[in-house]
């Protein structure tokens, strides 16, 4: 019976993400062209940009670790169980400007225990990778898991809001001014065609609202926001779903990179799709 219902369930998920990210997602014809304004910023000689990435001990978050690793740049990586992160560590092992710390995005004492032991480093670009989908099968009008509700919006919104005022001070110490939230274009209020991941849809729709409000707030001080799509991309959150359908994750994270570089106070507040073209709202 188990095994009945782990074959049910698997399918539905293929189901539904087949059809959000086949043809029946409205998205992609709602797409804009973003206007891209040259880069003023000059580094200073010898100054080496920091990049912060919250989740990358796998998946999205440890592809964006390797490819800031690439750039040369000191790179911060987080993780709830640093111990279990093999790969991040063996990576760690190699580079002497990766340093992986610990932090569970919710702990809130302890996300102001590594601010506070981060002060004084500027971090150029936040990346709030770290999120979860929720249980699907507890995700629909008459059916909806309110703990896993709570659960969802306390990683995917409360959590990189706290951070984002957490790390502020760092954020302006640097030369670039950052901030960032992967975000999906299941939060995409214009993109809904039919009712499916009410929760984690909702999730999205409401981090993008609270950076939209943050990169109107912080353009003030210089600093940029940005909120990136990185498509159905193979990770843990869609296994299961058949390879030819996804995005493999190094490409997921070095297209939202670009993006990132893409990014200045003039188009503060774009919600970048993986291609370089604005999401509607």
């Amino acid at each position: 019976m188990k095994k009945q219902f782990t074959a049910l369930f698997a399918m539905l998920t293929i189901a539904i993400f087949s059809t959000a990210f086949a043809g029946g997602h409205n998205v992609d014809k709602l797409l804009m062209e973003v206007q891209i304004p040259e880069n003023t910023i000059e580094l200073p000689e010898g100054y080496v940009p920091t990049v912060m990435i919250t989740g990358a001990n796998r998946g999205i978050g440890f592809e964006f670790v390797k490819v800031y690793l690439a750039r040369d740049y000191n790179v911060i990586a987080t993780a709830r169980s640093p111990g279990k992160a093999d790969a991040l560590n063996a990576l760690a092992a190699e580079n002497e400007n990766l340093t992986v710390v610990q932090l569970d995005v919710t702990d809130f004492p302890r996300v102001d225990a590594l601010a506070a032991e981060l002060q004084g480093q500027p971090i150029d670009i936040l990346i709030n990778n770290a999120g979860i989908s929720g249980d699907v099968r507890g995700q629909m009008f008459g059916n909806i898991d309110y703990d896993e509700f709570r659960k969802v919006l306390d990683v995917n919104v409360i959590a990189p809001t706290k951070i984002a005022e957490s790390f502020y001070q760092n954020l302006l110490d640097s030369q670039l001014k950052k901030l960032v939230v992967v975000s999906s274009s299941e939060g995409s209020i214009a993109g809904i065609s039919s009712p499916r991941t009410m929760v984690y849809r909702t999730s999205k729709a409401a981090v993008n609202m609270m950076y939209t409000n943050l990169a109107v707030q912080l353009k003030r001080k210089g600093i940029t926001v940005a909120m990136v799509n990185p498509g159905l991309t193979d990770t843990d959150f869609v296994a299961g779903l058949p390879k030819k359908m996804l995005r493999p994750a190094d490409v997921a994270a070095e297209d939202m990179a670009r993006n990132i570089d893409n990014t200045w106070v003039e188009n503060t507040g774009t919600f970048w799709n993986y291609d370089g073209r604005a999401l509607p709202w």
